[in-house]
């Protein structure tokens, strides 16, 4: 529940949507229940939103046992990365009516997007652009620059890329 997390439960909740949440540990600064196991949060979701960094922790997280638990009336949402969800698992779900619909900006081959996906009636499809406003691009580019004066300054850099924790779940 990182930052991303927390702006969209914040919409939801305006929404009248009971927010709940799952990652490696708790954080009693945020006012949402925290549910251990994401296999369980999947069962008590109505709408399962996807926020989460990738990389080999988090591969295919959301596998056939997740999209069971969140069931026939169940609807995804992914707008992390795509190696997050068993892609070949989530055709099969929607095919099958094993979740209700999906909606995804990140695919697990991009730029190449199975091919099964175009005939799903339940799913909604789109590029992965949230950063293409010309306000973010210019704030983005203005970043890089500041970093880099703050570098060749011999300056610690406003956002340094941390390390991955080799130990965390995601």
């Amino acid at each position: 529940m990182g930052r991303i997390g927390q702006a969209i439960a914040g919409r939801a909740e305006a929404f009248g949507m009971a927010i709940a949440w799952t990652g490696p540990r708790p954080k009693p600064e945020v006012p949402y229940r925290h549910v251990p196991e994401l296999i369980t949060l999947a069962g008590e979701a109505d709408v399962l939103i996807l926020a989460m960094p990738g990389g080999a922790s988090t591969r295919g997280v959301v596998n056939a046992d997740v999209l069971a638990a969140l069931g026939p009336s169940g609807i995804l949402i992914n707008i992390a990365r795509g190696s997050v969800i068993a892609e070949a698992a989530l055709i099969k779900a929607l095919q099958t009516g094993g979740i209700a619909g999906a909606g995804l900006d990140v695919f697990e081959n991009e730029p190449h997007i199975h091919q099964d996906f175009a005939g799903l009636g339940n799913t909604v499809l789109f590029p992965h652009l949230g950063s293409a406003t010309h306000e973010t691009r210019d704030a983005m580019t203005d970043l890089v620059m500041e970093n880099l004066t703050r570098h060749f300054a011999g300056q610690a850099v406003a956002t340094a890329v941390r390390q991955p924790d080799p130990y965390a779940l995601a």
